[in-house]
């Protein structure tokens, strides 16, 4: 059995006195592959690293959080493109509108949206997108690029069955975590509504931690608990959850990996 974490922070400082025992960790409870989304110019770096010392497991991406779109926001744009020169990279990510923490930088965080949507169709990348608080205006942006190839998924999805629906027919799949487990967050429902091919497992470690963890630093390893409670709702077990979504994984981000 082999889990995919598509979404893990493994790389910022909440892991820095154990990082090594964390993705040793993972791999025992069968999470083989984690994908590691860039925040802005700071991470970038310890993110490649980490990437470099677990080169067949921790695979990397690359782009300018939402909330890391500030002032300095065309400047940070122009390092991503400078990366993805420099480096293979899975995906554009992360990426997208947040309209959770801050608005002041809304415009902005609309045209860093379209301009890294622009390099991922012209790297032929799937995108990671982030939309907090944000999914209809996400959407509304997407639009624009009907017909182009646009492909990706949306990172820690939280909306119904009606958005749910609408992101896959715009030709995205939906990133599901820890929240599924949150017992009234209607997540269970949604689920239990689309077909496992549209879905995506991922931590976004160390945040958002899955029962019985919530509120506890979130690992890679529990993407095993995030596959158990999916299969629950899909009345399915573990092991069919595991292959379909490693299968997903590799399927849209074209993981570089050889084996069955």
């Amino acid at each position: 059995m082999i889990l995919t974490d598509t979404h893990t922070h493994l790389y910022l400082d909440a892991f820095d006195e154990d990082r090594q025992k964390v993705v040793e960790n993972a791999m025992n409870n069968g999470v083989k592959y984690m994908l590691l989304p860039n925040i802005n110019s700071d991470s970038a770096e310890s993110l490649i690293k980490l990437c470099d010392q677990f080169p067949d497991n921790c695979f990397p991406m690359m782009g300018l959080h939402p909330t890391s779109v500030k002032e300095n926001y065309k400047e940070e744009l122009d390092l991503v493109t400078e990366w993805h020169e420099q480096e293979r990279f899975v995906a554009v990510g992360e990426i997208g509108i947040d309209l959770y923490w801050d608005k002041t930088f809304q415009k902005q965080q609309e045209e860093a949206f379209r301009f890294q949507i622009e390099l991922s169709l012209k790297r032929n990348l799937p995108i990671v997108i982030h939309s907090r608080e944000s999914i209809d205006e996400t959407v509304n942006v997407l639009k624009d690029y009907k017909n182009t190839g646009l492909k990706g998924v949306f990172h820690c999805f939280t909306g119904n069955v009606v958005q749910a629906n609408e992101v896959i027919e715009m030709g995205f799949m939906l990133g599901i975590g820890g929240v599924v487990t949150f017992k009234n967050s209607g997540l269970a429902e949604t689920i239990s509504q689309i077909d496992m091919k549209y879905i995506l497992l991922e931590t976004d470690s160390p945040f958002l931690a899955p029962m019985p963890f919530r509120g506890k630093r979130n690992e890679s390893a529990y993407t095993r608990i995030i596959a158990q409670k999916i299969a629950d709702i899909k009345n399915t077990n573990l092991t069919e959850v595991a292959e379909i979504t490693t299968e997903n994984a590799k399927r849209l981000f074209n993981l570089p990996i050889n084996e069955q």
